[in-house]
């Protein structure tokens, strides 16, 4: 017989399954996240990814039509201006003003920002690298922490540490309910991630194929043919380690950041985020570098969000039954 998951991120966003569709810059927009919602986890648009605050605004307004009344959230990235420009609270002004109840942080230091989350009665889940920043971000207030290990695509941290190690360290150090993230995408590894004592998994690189996200077809086709050693870390030299898909241009750029160690005017021009949404058009993954978590080899189908979600739910269940004959009455 199979049984509804009960946990903590369960129970703080309403959502049937424990899984998190975290934010991927240009790709989480409202037909992704709302297919999520509509799934049973929930999905972050990433706020970065429109251009002003009207279309936005407009997204958050579509996200909510097509979720059904299911829950969904806004993925906020804080980063240090350059120009002194505040490019964070004015993003908040529209999650408060639309509404919106879940938001996950990401990226520098959260503390400017939480208590005003909070206060907006928001609830707040932020995604580090590492299990001290984790404790950091509980210790200002957040309602929930994602701990990315190693595995991960996009920013594993500048020490990147194992999935495995990073979601046992996190919970014997945390009280808040905890969200892993890196190289997972089956059921089993969920229900590996709650017997470490995690309250649900996050995932971005398993769903790149499914049918809900934007990217050209010649791209997905690409990440189902893509194995877990296809892809390598990068920018480690910048302080901003990423894990990318191999590809020509990968390559070159550490052929730059190896002759070139920290030089960002030299390297930015080829890791623009830019580049990336223009690959994501195109289909020319070749030309660009483009975040990919080891979890790819996961990624076998192009297929509905819905799809993939009921494959990994059933796979968990698979995995519970099979824990259930491996004691002796």
């Amino acid at each position: 017989m199979n049984h509804q998951f009960n946990t903590r991120i369960t129970d703080l966003y309403g959502i049937r399954i424990p899984i998190i569709a975290s934010g991927l810059m240009w790709l989480s927009d409202p037909n992704y996240v709302s297919a999520a919602a509509r799934a049973g986890i929930i999905g972050f648009m990433t706020a970065a990814t429109f251009p002003d605050e009207t279309s936005l605004r407009a997204a958050i307004q579509k996200c909510s039509a097509l979720s059904q009344g299911k829950p969904f959230g806004l993925n906020i990235m804080i980063r240090a201006s350059r120009d002194g420009i505040d490019r964070v609270n004015p993003l908040i002004d529209i999650a408060i003003d639309e509404g919106i109840k879940f938001v996950e942080t990401a990226g520098n230091n959260p503390e400017a920002y939480i208590k005003r989350l909070k206060a907006a009665g928001i609830v707040v889940l932020h995604k580090v690298p590492g299990v001290r920043y984790a404790k950091k971000a509980e210790a200002l207030g957040a309602d929930a922490v994602t701990v990315v290990g190693a595995e991960a695509g996009g920013h594993p941290g500048v020490e990147p540490v194992g999935t495995m190690v990073m979601a046992a360290a996190a919970a014997q150090s945390l009280k808040i309910p905890l969200v892993v993230a890196g190289g997972l995408g089956t059921g089993a590894q969920l229900v590996a991630a709650l017997a470490l004592g995690a309250d649900a998994i996050a995932i971005g690189t398993r769903f790149l194929v499914c049918e809900e996200i934007w990217a050209h077809r010649r791209y997905k086709e690409k990440l189902v043919a893509t194995t877990e050693t296809d892809t390598t870390l990068l920018l480690q030299s910048l302080k901003n380690t990423q894990r990318a898909l191999k590809t020509e241009h990968v390559s070159m750029v550490q052929q730059l950041e190896h002759h070139n160690p920290g030089d960002q005017d030299i390297l930015l021009p080829h890791i623009m985020g830019t580049v990336g949404r223009k690959a994501y058009e195109t289909g020319a993954y070749e030309h660009a570098m483009l975040s990919c978590g080891q979890g790819v080899v996961f990624a076998d189908r192009i297929e509905p969000l819905s799809t993939i979600v009921d494959r990994i739910e059933s796979e968990a269940h698979i995995a519970m039954n099979r824990l259930q004959h491996i004691y002796k009455k």
